[in-house]
């Protein structure tokens, strides 16, 4: 065990908060997968927990070779990676596996299991735009050789996730504008980047209502009309208010559940509701304490590195993370339309979970640069 530890360098803290988040997920997940396993395997409630746990272990495989892999790699193979989910999701949006009019699902083939090419997309893309912000830190003012192709691959990645998935285009989009302004990018230009991104959006929604080709946009229009409406819930809110209710101050107890019957994507989308039934507002507290810890150790680790890329790295990746937990959050108690978008590391997951975790191991990666180089001095004495 000894051994095990000592080589999870890095920031121990971010280590601790990964674990006791994979706890909950393992906990919430076996709680609000019943009604779905007597649904479709019979009863056999102990698939989906075994099939999350082996997905929490690659994740965490995944985690630890990548905090082993010095950051500056990543740079290497960031814009390559990109352009390759580029093909995959115009792959995906002419052939992809379609679930609630949205193409988002590629299926590999022999193993038969499915995955989202914009999970790529989105950790690229961070990493992309970081490297881009540390290599023009000389000339970030400038239009044409700073600005443009920055703005450029933002553009064309959200807009190859949009149609398909508006919530998570809006969060990498948002993340893109934070991590521009960290990185000292014009005013100006930021706000023609908000106006590309408005305009964009409102020439999609004039095509496709001319055109009669609305896809998920009636989905978008329902759940913000039922967001809205103040005086009736959608049927997945008000499932979640009564979860979060019976749930009180110190929960029904660990799988006493029962709304994990009835409120629909208990595991995913909604899973943050099943975890304050059960473990009432303490557990809801402590789960957004952990995610508030995470990004303020990454906000450490961005104060501490000296190197604009592993920075801006770790910061913009973090931010991603932790801007998805909160809207989720934000989803289950009400303050926010439904988005589709996952608890991160702790909603049931393949895709998501694991590239969330690799992300994880990236800034961990940094901080255990910053770990190495803190040593040099006292082992030259």
């Amino acid at each position: 065990m000894d051994a095990i530890l000592s080589r999870l360098t890095g920031d121990r803290v971010i280590w601790i908060i990964i674990f006791f988040l994979s706890v909950f997920s393992a906990l919430a997940v076996f709680s609000s997968t019943e009604s779905l396993a007597y649904k479709a395997r019979g009863g056999n409630t102990e698939f989906y927990l075994i099939k999350h746990l082996v997905i929490i272990i690659i994740g965490f495989l995944l985690m630890f070779y990548a905090h082993r892999v010095p950051f500056k790699w990543y740079s290497k193979i960031g814009q390559v990676l990109l352009y390759v989910s580029w093909i995959l999701m115009a792959f995906t949006f002419i052939n992809g596996a379609e679930l609630n009019e949205a193409s988002r699902w590629l299926t590999l083939p022999v193993v038969d299991l499915t995955f989202q090419p914009s999970d790529i997309a989105k950790m690229t893309l961070i990493i992309y735009v970081a490297q881009m912000l540390a290599n023009r830190q000389e000339n970030i003012k400038d239009f044409h050789s700073s600005f443009l192709p920055i703005i450029i691959h933002v553009v064309l990645t959200c807009a190859l996730i949009f149609p398909a998935d508006l919530s998570s285009a809006s969060l990498l989009f948002t993340t893109c504008l934070i991590l521009m302004l960290i990185g000292r990018v014009s005013i100006k230009h930021i706000f023609y980047t908000i106006f590309i991104g408005a305009f964009f959006v409102m020439t999609f929604f004039t095509v496709a209502t001319l055109t009669g080709k609305k896809g998920r946009i009636g989905t978008w229009q329902n759940r913000i009309a039922n967001f809205m409406n103040t005086e009736e819930d959608s049927f997945q809110t008000r499932q979640a208010k009564i979860a979060i209710a019976s749930g009180g101050v110190i929960g029904k107890g660990m799988g006493k559940s029962e709304q994990n019957n009835v409120l629909p994507h208990s595991y995913s989308d909604f899973i943050y509701a099943i975890i304050i039934e059960e473990y009432g507002l303490v557990g809801g507290l402590l789960i957004l304490a952990l995610y508030v810890l995470f990004l303020y150790r990454c906000i450490e680790i961005f104060r501490r590195c000296k190197y604009a890329f592993g920075a801006l790295l770790a910061v913009g990746l973090s931010f991603s993370l932790v801007l998805q937990a909160l809207i989720n959050m934000a989803v289950t108690v009400d303050l926010l339309p439904v988005t589709g978008l996952v608890l991160p590391l702790v909603s049931m997951g393949g895709t998501s979970m694991i590239f969330t975790s690799i992300s994880v191991g990236i800034i961990l990666s940094v901080s255990r640069q910053i770990e190495l180089e803190q040593q040099k001095p006292a082992l030259a004495l």
